[in-house]
């Protein structure tokens, strides 16, 4: 089990530094973070999602979000992952197929309406599939969804995720890691430019 705090690993946060003191500030935030890590990158339990679809997904749904160390950590986990370094070459043209801008999608009729803004329904490649295999599929279809169409998911793209053999518990722990990589990528990114801005 990790004991180094993911965030502060990836931010380039240095024990005593002035980010580490801020960081200290909100001690319970900072402990909240990394025990989510934990739980869903080095799980006791990894019977639902397994420990090589956790880091697919999460070097997919980093890699979306652009070129960062939290990118290129997830993408280093995949390769280090039984049976991920098979994985790269797919999760990378996916990653270049699925890349957009956002949030997009439709409310339902009413006042918000006016905020609808069509965009990218992204369906994984068929040069990817066999590679990627019918969760995984799923998988990186309804992780696309919640970055950049959240308001778009309904039952139906859960019965997808059932019918491609997740369970209920598997569905849960999945959306968890796709909102708190949102989460991390933000938390990290706002680290680094305070570094930078702070020099």
């Amino acid at each position: 089990m990790s004991t180094t705090d993911i965030i502060d690993t990836l931010a380039g946060i240095a024990p005593g530094s002035a980010l580490d003191a801020i960081r200290a500030r909100r001690l319970q935030a900072r402990e909240n973070a990394q025990k989510s890590y934990l739980a869903l990158f080095e799980p006791i339990d990894a019977s639902d999602v397994s420990l090589l679809e956790r880091a697919a997904v999460a070097a997919f749904v980093t890699g979306l979000h652009g070129e960062s160390p939290v990118a290129t950590f997830y993408r280093d986990k995949l390769a280090a992952s039984a049976g991920g370094a098979a994985l790269l070459d797919a999760i990378d043209a996916e990653i270049a197929r699925g890349r957009t801008t956002g949030p997009y999608g439709s409310y339902p009729a009413g006042p918000l309406s006016v905020e609808n803004t069509a965009g990218l329904i992204y369906r994984v490649g068929a040069a990817s599939k066999s590679a990627l295999g019918t969760r995984l599929v799923a998988a990186l279809e309804h992780a696309h969804l919640l970055v950049f169409r959240p308001r778009d998911a309904s039952s139906t793209d859960m019965k997808a995720l059932l019918a491609a053999g997740w369970s209920n518990t598997g569905i849960v722990t999945f959306s968890q890691l796709v909102a708190f990589l949102a989460f991390q990528v933000r938390v990290v990114t706002g680290l680094r430019t305070l570094a930078a801005v702070n020099g």
